[in-house]
């Protein structure tokens, strides 16, 4: 089940952190550099970041995560966060899906070039690749997007 998070909620930011410091470390690890902004987040940081926050919960637990940003008729994923320990269960391309829902015109995401889980997720949802770009040494970002028809998507704007 997908639900919105309140990140408000002491309990619910908590449990996200410790999410996103799993689902991150294995990026990192993929990656090849630590130095990924969500790794040095605090749960104070992510509580007001200011994205908008939906989780994928089974059994009672958040077992994966996607947030966004709303500019104009763009739909910016910042965060896909899926525990390692429910990786290939398809819970990223459900919590991706559930963006669609959303209304908007084009969704926009980037990930680490070498994060090719994430590549192939995104390259299969009809996601293309508009730029790459080096942000550190040794640190080289993928920028995707993809542009809605109004038949993908009958949900009006929210």
């Amino acid at each position: 089940m997908i639900v919105r998070l309140d990140l408000q909620d002491e309990q619910t930011v908590q449990k996200l952190w410790n999410l996103q410091q799993r689902a991150y470390r294995v990026e990192a690890e993929l990656i090849g550099t630590e130095d990924i902004p969500p790794l040095r987040e605090s749960v104070e940081q992510l509580r007001t970041c200011g994205e908008t926050f939906y989780g994928y919960i089974e059994e009672g637990e958040l077992a994966g995560a996607v947030s966004f940003l709303i500019e104009g008729e763009t739909l910016d994923i910042h965060r896909m966060i899926v525990d390692p320990v429910h990786f290939r269960k398809g819970i990223a391309s459900q919590l991706l899906t559930s963006v669609h829902e959303h209304g908007y015109s084009k969704i926009v995401v980037a990930t680490g070039s070498l994060n090719e889980p994430a590549v192939r997720l995104y390259e299969r949802h009809g996601f293309t690749l508009t730029d790459q770009k080096e942000v550190m040494p040794g640190l080289r970002l993928s920028f995707y997007e993809k542009t809605i028809y109004p038949s993908e998507s009958e949900s009006p704007p929210k």
